[in-house]
């Protein structure tokens, strides 16, 4: 069987590389960036990923220069490309501009990766000669001058050697992303590297379920597992694979109620997995949870404390059910957006702990106890999977949620937080967006977010006025780009103007806060479910933030709708203007709601989750 390897440079979408070329039905593995290329004689092609770091940096991963000597073709996505260029004698510098989101790619040649990329160019194309796609940035520096050998292929208004090309070496190096879908041809261009591979096509996810199967197996041999389970797809999709590896009367469940859930979710949970056969123990941790998160507003701290108390009540009811770690083995539904975004690879940067990448977890798995049969699979994956398995629908397109639940998309205010110099940078921005007829005001709270595959945790724009979703994206866009103090923007879809706000400090998790968003959570569920808008929108992050506006007392929403495959990348959905309407009635009439904004933010440079 053909393989390619990614060499992983740390960047976010690494793994999603190798997704990609999997489901070109060609087997790809990950590999740490400085992998000797001795061990890499097995591989049609390689390809190094993106990264968190510049090349300028010190302790800037490399690769062996030595693989240039294996003959085979070689892709540069971003970092890798910039590292293939800076390596073989050509000139990386800072760029002026730094890129994150939609670009315009002008091709000037259609061969390589480009090899009958438009078999109809569009009239403007003709005229121009060229061609033109959307693809997506993420980077700071750029290519400024190109080895011997090497001619451009493609450009965009701020990066000229966009793609670059060896015809003698069959080296190709591309300062976007074609692995995510944002980009309109990634896939064709990834597509197209395989031919240069000259790979075979013969995998695809009927082998991973296989392999899957025989590797648990042989890791868990005589030993029971006692499965972390949420009811979710994933400890699903974990629990099924485990049971058809190991017979289920040797798979137990742990469900924690973490006070977290939605609306009734745990009694669905629970009809949900009993029908399916589970073995299920649930515990009730809501008054655990709360005293431990009491006064707690960091979102990293939060994550931490949500997760190492998971931990101990794991440890407590194995102990109380009398599971011996010599007997058992533990078990969870990890998949890799949770490792990579915890900083689960050598060269990446956290963005957020997610509660199964806490430390003692961590422990678990260097001590061998604990496996994740999924972990290398994304949520668009593990769906397939599910649908083999002969999942309910209902089930198998459940909208993701996270593992700390509310938890994490309650936003607590210890304090007001202004970046320096905010109200004279508020003053620019209205002075750009004057010719728009938008307003923006700076809100004194933080989010997480990702830009150039490294963690930010910044202020939101809160953009008011009237504006179509289109325009509202390239506002978003342009806003986050061009100022760096902020990574998130948020549109006003309550009020036409935002006259006045004030932050209510001291604001921590309670269970009043956490019913407030149930409720408010529960509106947009049965809204997109009566509007048959499920499977459209990947997720739907419904946000409490400790804003009131225009003189109404009590708090704001923040309406998260997604639209993704991996959740590696996302666009935020926009819903049509009739269930939007409905959706932002229903929850002003909630007592103790101010306001409801639009979260108008793509990923990059917003994570999909708040904290």
């Amino acid at each position: 069987m053909d393989k390619i390897v990614v060499l992983d440079f740390g960047g976010q979408y690494a793994h999603l590389i190798a997704n990609r070329i999997r489901r070109l039905n060609v087997y790809s593995e990950i590999k740490d960036a400085s992998t000797k290329a001795e061990d890499l004689l097995e591989y049609k092609g390689i390809i190094l990923s993106g990264g968190p770091l510049s090349v300028f940096e010190e302790n800037a991963p490399k690769f062996d220069s030595e693989i240039f000597d294996l003959g085979v073709p070689i892709l540069g996505i971003c970092y890798g490309h910039q590292l293939l260029m800076q390596t073989l004698g050509g000139k990386v510098e800072k760029g002026k501009i730094k890129e994150y989101g939609l670009a315009e790619l002008e091709i000037e040649d259609q061969k390589s990766i480009f090899k009958n990329l438009q078999d109809r160019p569009n009239l403007s194309s003709q005229l121009l000669g060229r061609i033109i796609e959307n693809v997506w940035m993420s980077h700071g520096d750029e290519v400024t001058e190109l080895p011997i050998g090497f001619e451009t292929l493609a450009s965009t208004n701020d990066c000229k050697n966009a793609a670059v090309w060896n015809p003698e070496k069959k080296i190709v190096g591309i300062q976007f992303h074609p692995e995510v879908t944002h980009t309109d041809k990634g896939m064709q261009m990834l597509d197209n590297f395989i031919n240069i591979c000259e790979c075979s096509r013969d995998w695809n996810l009927e082998h991973f379920f296989r392999e899957k199967v025989n590797e648990i197996k042989e890791k868990v041999g005589n030993k029971k597992v006692f499965l972390l389970i949420s009811g979710g797809i994933d400890s699903t999709v974990t629990y099924l694979l485990l049971a058809e590896a190991l017979g289920a009367h040797n798979v137990y469940g742990l469900l924690v109620d973490t006070g977290f859930l939605r609306k009734n979710e745990r009694e669905e949970i629970e009809i949900t997995l009993r029908k399916l056969g589970v073995n299920l123990h649930v515990h009730d941790g809501k008054e655990e949870y709360f005293e431990a998160l009491d006064k707690v507003y960091n979102p990293e701290e939060k994550r931490k404390i949500i997760g190492d108390l998971f931990v101990k009540i794991l440890e407590k009811e194995t102990n109380k059910l009398n599971i011996t770690s010599g007997d058992w083995m533990f078990a969870q539904g990890t998949i890799y957006p949770d490792t990579i975004e915890s900083g689960g690879t050598k060269h990446s940067d956290k963005i957020k702990t997610h509660h199964n990448r806490v430390e003692k977890i961590q422990e678990l798995i260097d001590e061998g106890r604990l496996i994740e049969p999924i972990a290398e699979l994304y949520k668009d994956e593990v769906r397939d999977v599910a649908a083999q398995m002969g999942l309910d629908e209902k089930l198998v397109w459940r909208h993701p949620f996270p593992g700390p639940g509310l938890a994490i998309r309650i936003i607590c205010s210890e304090k007001e937080f202004f970046p320096d110099r905010a109200f004279e940078l508020e003053h620019r921005i209205n002075l750009l967006l004057q010719p728009k007829r938008l307003k923006a005001k700076i809100f004194p709270i933080r989010s997480v977010g990702v830009q150039g595959d490294a963690r930010s945790y910044k202020n939101p724009v809160a953009v008011h006025g009237i504006a179509e979703f289109a325009q509202l994206e390239k506002v978003g866009t342009d806003l986050i780009n061009k100022y760096p103090i902020l990574n998130r923007a948020i549109y006003c879809v309550s009020d036409s103007e935002i006259i006045n706000y004030g932050l209510t400090e001291g604001l921590k998790l309670t269970p009043n806060r956490v019913e407030l968003l149930q409720k408010a959570d529960e509106i947009v569920r049965k809204a997109i479910e009566e509007n048959n808008l499920t499977r459209k929108i990947w997720q739907f992050p419904v946000v409490l933030i400790p804003i009131n506006i225009n003189g109404r007392k009590g708090e704001s929403i923040v309406l998260r709708p997604v639209a993704s495959e991996e959740a590696m990348t996302a666009n935020f959905y926009k819903l049509p203007t009739d269930v939007l309407k409905s959706i932002v009635l229903d929850i002003l009439s909630l007592d103790g709601i101010s306001g409801v904004f639009y979260d108008i933010t793509n990923k990059p440079p917003g994570t999909i989750e708040w904290e």
